[in-house]
């Protein structure tokens, strides 16, 4: 993929095979991607159909996405028991990739997150564990991003 509209696409496509759990790796939850109808019909699709299902979701600049706003975080808000929003820890803000990963298999990878061109696959185990394996690297050092779970009234 080397576009936004194919990246946007990937990211459907990865999350559509989604059976128990979504990993993702953000800078600022890529708006026009995971705020996209067709993506958030997945994510619902995901944490409704089952109820041991989750999406976690870790950011580098959360900051941004509580100006902006973003559909995910407040389906989030809605859905909090299933969907988790952590603030990167500051150790690892270096990461400027940006990647989603559905179970232990499909996987969505761009080694820049401000350029579109990466790789996407809903099959490919070995690519999907190498970065799962980064992801909870992340996820176990980083904190739960308070602003993005509550309700702003």
């Amino acid at each position: 993929m080397s576009t936004f509209e194919e990246s946007r696409e990937a990211a459907i496509q990865v999350a559509r095979v989604a059976q128990r759990r979504l990993s993702i790796f953000t800078q600022d939850m890529d708006p026009g991607i995971y705020d996209h109808d067709d993506f958030l019909s997945a994510a619902k699709r995901l944490v409704l159909a089952k109820s041991y299902a989750r999406i976690e979701v870790l950011i580098a600049d959360p900051a941004r996405v509580v100006r902006g706003g973003n559909r995910l975080v407040a389906l989030g808000r809605r859905l909090n028991t299933y969907i988790e929003f952590r603030n990167v820890h500051e150790n690892y803000r270096e990461h400027r990739e940006a990647f989603m990963i559905a179970d232990e298999t499909a996987v969505l990878y761009r080694v820049d997150a401000s350029r579109w061109e990466g790789i996407a696959d809903t099959y490919e185990p070995a690519v999907a564990k190498r970065y799962l394996g980064l992801f909870h690297e992340i996820w176990n050092a980083s904190v739960v991003e308070q602003e993005l779970r509550e309700l702003h009234v």
